[in-house]
């Protein structure tokens, strides 16, 4: 929990007042200056590529055992990886278009936390035209960058 308040704390900071790197629990290990963007973005970009295909498994792969999810379609917030698995799997298969486009996405890392914030868009199938904001706070760990946190809403059509 202290590792949060510290990361939202700092994501509040200018970059000048922020420090180069967050004391961690963790035994991933900080390199000064390392900036994840890429990594975050890529991993992003391919689990969006299965899910347009309408398999899940690619954000499965790579959510923490105890990742929460808000959905604009669910009531309520999701919480841990069991419970996510569920969920994508009542909608395997379910989802499919022909292209996305990932829209202004945005980085911002402190530590070992990265928060990820894009727009996309869909196109083609049965998803045509969705407009979407989504939030992706990821966390490093010992076996790479996994999201802790989703957050996906739909864009208020004009």
């Amino acid at each position: 929990m202290t590792g949060w308040i510290l990361a939202f704390a700092f994501l509040g900071c200018s970059a000048e007042q922020r420090p180069s790197a967050v004391a961690s629990s963790s035994s991933a290990a900080l390199v000064a200056g390392y900036d994840a963007s890429s990594e975050v973005l890529n991993l992003e970009r391919g689990a969006l590529e299965r899910w347009r295909k309408g398999d899940p498994s690619g954000f499965l792969e790579i959510s923490a055992d105890e990742t929460t999810y808000f959905d604009p379609m669910l009531e309520r917030r999701i919480d841990g990886l069991p419970a996510l698995n569920k969920y994508y799997e009542s909608v395997r298969g379910q989802v499919a278009f022909d292209s996305g486009e990932m829209l202004n996405p945005h980085v911002e890392q402190v530590g070992e936390v990265a928060v990820l914030t894009f727009n996309y868009l869909s196109h083609g199938g049965n998803a045509d035209g969705e407009r979407w904001n989504c939030t992706e706070v990821y966390r490093r760990k010992t076996n790479g960058w996994r999201i802790i946190q989703t957050h996906w809403s739909l864009i208020k059509k004009s």
